[in-house]
């Protein structure tokens, strides 16, 4: 090996796992090409863009990379009712090879199918595997967070993709990890965190473990080598003038609790601010009459607005009181609540009555630019709830109506915390790739100095 040599094999490249890329959409923003590059050399990667970016664009191109790669199918799992969005988008961008299953079978080279139905899949049959929304493993029980992971492992191409890659936590990124085959969770645990015993301060709620001190740097560079991240295209150094997002309409309508608060038998003083989780139930519970009343009054005929609820109570007084609203339950099949979903993206409901944990996920509802909101604990629910309207394309503005209970300002509170919080996360994570990645350009482009002692006199 000579010096050339020697020294070239010393500089940091891009992982050799994946593949070069064989073709690009003609279609793609410049930013998109990037991103899709990337993720493509990487071959396991987590790609965590902002809604409206073009993440279904970005995951076909990489499934169709693959499948010319390797002749095998690629697997893409999605939220309930989204695969039909992904049929559609494929179709806009002629992709015909591609097709959604609920059985198993399959003959096309891209295969779609819901996260609920991947027990009728093997894992040996495909080359690659991608996660739309890889967020929403959370809303599943263990064991089907455990098949999602255990099918991964037997796939040697795996990607992430979502909008809030840790939405109430930054420990929730050493599943993305672990699952990607990088550092393990605990392991992530022991090297970058410490254990935590606040339970006073709204955002560290239900937070056992917390960032070490030094190593947060670290951290997120750490967290870089393995993802992408974007919420707009500046932030990795393109032009924003395409994609601007509309103005946010965001109205606080708190309804008074008018009966005493009662937690296990004990009353609790009058009004006052809910702190515990049994203190919060007991809270929503009291006033699910006058929030689903303050609900239903700040919709008209002919708006068309979705209404997220957390019990099943609030669900049916919202049937009572607006007649023309259609609900999404979790008691409905597969098949009947997506088609619900359907006949509201094509504008034949004009109103929906649904929960963040059933249908807040991957879908496009740029034809309502109106929702109304029972606030929780859960930042991801409420983000990703909001994020079906207001998204790069709509173009009106979006009115998020937040109704709440006069306890509930623990809630609230714990919320905008967990929101600042998620944004410190995504600053963080592009100003360390940004930081590697102006470095690797400057490494690149050193010209390599000979050592006098090596030259040939």
């Amino acid at each position: 090996m000579n010096y050339n040599d020697f020294i070239d094999s010393k500089r940091h490249r891009p992982s050799k796992f994946g593949i070069s890329p064989k073709f690009m959409p003609s279609s793609m923003f410049d930013y998109q090409e990037h991103v899709t590059r990337y993720a493509i050399e990487k071959g396991r990667c987590a790609v965590f863009l902002d809604t409206g970016l073009g993440k279904t664009l970005i995951e076909l191109t990489v499934a169709q990379n693959y499948v010319a790669h390797l002749n095998k199918p690629v697997l893409i799992l999605t939220p309930l009712a989204v695969a039909f969005q992904f049929i559609k988008e494929a179709a806009k961008f002629g992709i015909a090879d591609i097709a959604y299953s609920k059985d198993g079978k399959f003959t096309s080279k891209i295969v779609v199918c819901n996260y609920e139905r991947l027990d009728k899949f093997n894992p040996d049959d495909f080359g690659c595997v991608i996660l739309d929304e890889s967020s929403i493993l959370k809303n599943f029980d263990g064991a089907t967070k455990q098949a999602v992971t255990s099918f991964m492992k037997r796939v040697k191409y795996r990607y992430l993709f979502t909008a809030t890659p840790s939405p109430n936590d930054f420990i929730e990124l050493g599943t993305s990890s672990e699952a990607l085959g990088y550092m393990g969770y605990t392991d992530m645990l022991g090297k970058f965190f410490t254990n935590n015993e606040d339970t006073i301060s709204p955002v560290n709620i239900g937070t056992k473990w917390v960032l070490k001190g030094h190593a947060r740097t670290a951290f997120f560079e750490w967290v870089s080598s393995w993802s992408v991240s974007m919420r707009k295209p500046s932030d990795l150094g393109f032009d924003d003038s395409t994609h601007v997002l509309p103005e946010l309409i965001v109205n606080h309508h708190a309804v008074k609790n008018e009966e005493n608060l009662v937690v296990n038998g004990q009353i609790q003083l009058f009004n006052q601010i809910a702190r515990r989780l049994p203190e919060v139930r007991v809270e929503q519970q009291q006033t699910i009459k006058s929030r689903c009343e303050m609900a239903v009054s700040l919709v008209t005929d002919n708006d068309p607005c979705v209404y997220w609820c957390n019990f099943n109570k609030e669900a049916e007084l919202l049937r009572e009181l607006d007649k023309d609203a259609v609900e999404v339950s979790g008691s409905m099949s597969i098949d009947k609540k997506e088609a619900v979903l359907l006949d509201f993206a094509e504008g034949n409901i004009s109103r929906l009555i649904t929960k963040p944990k059933i249908t807040a996920f991957g879908l496009n509802w740029q034809h309502c630019n109106h929702t109304i909101y029972f606030p929780t604990f859960s930042y991801e629910q409420y983000y990703q709830s909001i994020r079906r309207f207001w998204r790069f394309g709509q173009t009106r503005p979006v009115t998020v109506d937040l109704v709440y209970s006069d306890g509930q300002k623990r809630v609230m509170d714990s919320l905008l915390a967990k929101t600042d919080k998620a944004n410190e996360l995504f600053d963080k994570l592009n100003s360390a790739i940004n930081s590697n990645y102006m470095a690797t350009v400057k490494e690149f482009d050193k010209p390599i100095t000979m050592p006098s002692f090596l030259l040939t006199k």
